[in-house]
């Protein structure tokens, strides 16, 4: 499908104030130092396109989890160092989100292919709660607002949505090419058509696995979730992570897989732990074969080349979610070897979600993937079939 909003492509820039929402919500250290600049990095193309094209750029993102007021473990300083570091150009920070100082500066001071960085949005609670005057109030200090955060496209803040209504709203690069990736991923595939779903509750994925099941060829279920369909199949599962009030819907999704006739595959065998903890003893179990006492904490030898056997089929893949504790060495190996089977393999291959995220950086792969998306809920919100509010504020085409 092609993306069916308006983009800078589409847009006279030239002298032009761009108000540009990144998604600069990077991972630092306890010195503030950023581990991971790949978002950053992703809003590059969209901001070198702006300089070329003589636009004067005020970017703005959130950081954290801050309380609604400043907090100086998530100031953007680091990000505007960064970028500046990444890009070239100088990147002027203010330490707030708007002031007469910040309005002087942009009007009489900011020239064609200068760059400026306002603070933390959620250091102000009207962000969060889309108020329609702090929008108004970032909308005065420009004449264009540009989208390029897929990782907040499904949030209806201020910065997001409510902008939009006070100027003309495009998309950036990165928005654009993520939904279109993400889009067409659903709606035409190469077949095989797989989908590998992990983490620890059912109740997050309950939507996207419904609406996969209507499209997938095959389904591979793995991570802590896989224990509440092996309950709701009669197995005793010992202490491992089970969503009880969920087991009627794992069923239902069973009986939906045989009836749209999707291979949907659990694990036939686990590694099973004495107890939640990196070191504890361990060891392979069938799945019925879990002591009352143990929990699963990954996936076993023999669902390891169950899973690999079927991913060299598919054609297409996407894949969310880790199949065990991949954090702690020792209940990693599941989680690994999907992560180089599903790089190895044959496929468009498409990954989404923070944790698989990690798991391909921690293993040397995000090369090897067709696709990595920037933004884990939207990208999931996207798969279930939603629209995300970010991309209906902008301007159709």
């Amino acid at each position: 499908m092609m993306f069916d909003r308006k983009t800078i492509r589409d847009i006279d820039l030239k002298g032009k104030k761009v108000i540009v929402r990144v998604d600069y919500n990077v991972p630092l250290d306890e010195n503030l130092s950023i581990t991971d600049d790949t978002r950053i990095r992703l809003s590059i193309p969209t901001i070198e396109y702006l300089i070329k094209n003589s636009a004067r750029i005020i970017l703005i993102s959130h950081l954290g989890r801050p309380k609604g007021e400043p907090e100086d473990r998530f100031r953007l300083d680091p990000a505007a160092l960064k970028l500046e570091e990444l890009i070239g150009v100088r990147v002027k920070k203010f330490d707030s989100i708007y002031s007469d100082e910040i309005k002087d500066y942009v009007n009489n001071s900011l020239q064609n292919g200068d760059i400026v960085m306002l603070e933390n949005l959620r250091f102000d609670t009207r962000e969060k709660s889309n108020d329609r005057e702090f929008s108004r109030l970032l909308a005065s200090l420009a004449d264009i607002y540009v989208d390029d955060a897929f990782g907040a496209a499904h949030r209806s803040h201020a910065s997001v949505v409510g902008i939009a209504e006070f100027l003309p709203a495009v998309s950036g690069f990165l928005l654009e090419k993520e939904v279109e990736t993400l889009t067409s991923l659903l709606e035409s595939p190469e077949r095989p058509f797989m989908a590998i779903l992990g983490g620890s509750k059912v109740s997050d994925k309950i939507k996207i696995i419904r609406n996969l099941l209507d499209r997938v060829d095959i389904l591979i279920l793995g991570g802590g979730m896989t224990y509440t369909f092996l309950k709701s199949k009669g197995m005793e599962i010992g202490k491992s992570i089970c969503e009880d009030d969920q087991m009627d819907y794992a069923r239902e999704m069973i009986n939906l897989a045989r009836k749209n006739n999707v291979r949907l595959i659990l694990p036939v065998d686990i590694t099973a732990a004495k107890e939640f903890d990196r070191n504890s003893e361990s060891m392979e179990v069938p799945v019925d074969g879990i002591h009352p006492d143990w929990m699963g904490l990954d996936i076993g030898s023999r669902t390891v080349d169950l899973f690999k056997k079927n991913i060299a089929e598919a054609r297409t893949i996407f894949w969310n979610g880790p199949v065990g504790v991949f954090e702690w060495e020792k209940f990693s190996k599941g989680t690994k070897n999907i992560a180089f089977a599903v790089a190895e393999s044959n496929a468009v291959t498409v990954a989404g979600g923070g944790d698989t995220v990690a798991a391909i950086r921690r293993y040397g792969l995000t090369e090897k993937f067709s696709h990595i998306s920037s933004g884990g809920g939207a990208s999931m919100e996207l798969l279930e079939g939603k629209i995300l509010p970010g991309v209906e504020a902008l301007i159709k085409k």
